[in-house]
């Protein structure tokens, strides 16, 4: 999306304009993982897919799963249906997905390994997914906003090194203690590679962009500023130079206290927040500076009744007197009620809910 694109759209889509230095009366919502397992017409095509990433790298059913949510619920943003992982993918590493067991990869757990790393992907083997930004653009109204993401390099180097998730990324950890030059090989692959990703993502119409930091949250401070803040700081200047306005969310989960120093570093637009995370420190230290995003549990979303209300008017009154927009501290899980995604949505809009 050009500069001047950005700046008309953040006048007509609320999402924008939060993102642009404009607090709603009506926070905008939309969901982490909205277009998922708790939606029945999103099993129904994931069966008809096949593999997980079949569906991601199938325009059509990528397209339509994105717009799925927005159908239902009328949320205020849309975000591409994809996978973090799609970058170790274009760089010509084995990824899979197991059913039951998520992600898998050939490990790059020795700097021998690490040195047969292509520093160049493969943009074509991505082009479904811009082919799938452009599909839903055409589909959306005037209204409603299109996320484009990719993963943070730290979160994306964890599964790399250790070849699937781990509890605690200890093997990441270790290795970026133990062989700090060649796990700064990895993470500079997927810097590099990631600001080619974003900025097509933003050339097939995404009007903002999300960096996923899963996993921040396991670093100690001094780890964390040399590999999720570094890294996401030359992400966003990467993009910045070819697309100086382009709205960028950063959301390193679990950095708790350390949030101020990650948007005064990286320059985000947005932080996106998790349900620990305490208030008056976002309200005095990070809200005062950039929007916020989050930050309801998603558990809450899944008990409903009193306690999701509660759960909802905490979030409203903790940041909706600032630049807030109204999403859940992670991803929705697959047990979550659809009646209860309603509930939240009226909790939030109220009044305001637009049509």
């Amino acid at each position: 999306m050009t500069e001047r694109a950005l700046a008309q759209d953040s006048n007509t889509k609320p999402f924008l304009a939060v993102l642009s230095g404009h607090r709603q009366a009506v926070p905008p919502i939309w969901m982490m993982r909205q277009a998922g397992r708790y939606l029945p017409e999103y099993r129904e095509l994931r069966a008809k897919a096949g593999g997980f990433l079949d569906l991601c790298f199938t325009p059509e059913f990528a397209a339509e799963v994105t717009l799925q949510p927005i159908r239902r619920f009328a949320f205020d943003a849309a975000i591409i249906f994809s996978d973090i992982l799609v970058i170790p993918y274009a760089l010509g590493r084995s990824v899979r997905f197991e059913a039951g067991e998520g992600p898998r990869l050939d490990p790059l757990d020795t700097p021998d390994k690490v040195a047969t790393l292509s520093r160049d992907a493969d943009m074509t083997k991505l082009e479904p997914v811009f082919e799938a930004l452009r599909r839903v653009k055409r589909e959306l109204d005037s209204k409603t906003a299109l996320i484009g993401f990719c993963g943070a390099p730290w979160t994306v180097a964890t599964y790399m090194v250790a070849g699937q998730g781990t509890p605690d990324q200890a093997p990441a950890r270790m290795m970026a203690y133990r062989h700090p030059d060649a796990f700064a090989k990895i993470i500079d692959a997927i810097v590099d590679n990631s600001i080619r990703y974003l900025l097509g993502q933003l050339q097939a119409g995404a009007d903002a962009l999300q960096i996923f930091d899963t996993w921040a949250g396991v670093l100690p401070p001094r780890e964390f500023a040399r590999w999720s803040i570094e890294p996401t700081k030359r992400i966003v200047a990467g993009v910045r130079s070819q697309i100086p306005d382009a709205k960028i969310i950063g959301f390193p989960r679990g950095a708790g206290a350390l949030l101020p120093s990650y948007i005064e570093a990286t320059g985000v637009d947005a932080v996106s927040i998790d349900w620990t995370t305490e208030p008056s420190l976002i309200r005095d230290k990070v809200q005062n500076r950039v929007a916020v995003q989050g930050n309801l549990d998603p558990l809450a979303l899944i008990a409903g009744g009193a306690a999701l209300d509660r759960a909802v008017d905490d979030v409203l009154t903790n940041f909706a007197g600032g630049r807030l927009i109204f999403n859940l501290g992670h991803g929705i899980q697959p047990e979550t009620p659809i009646p209860h995604v309603e509930q939240m949505i009226r909790r939030v809009r109220g009044n305001g809910a637009r049509t």
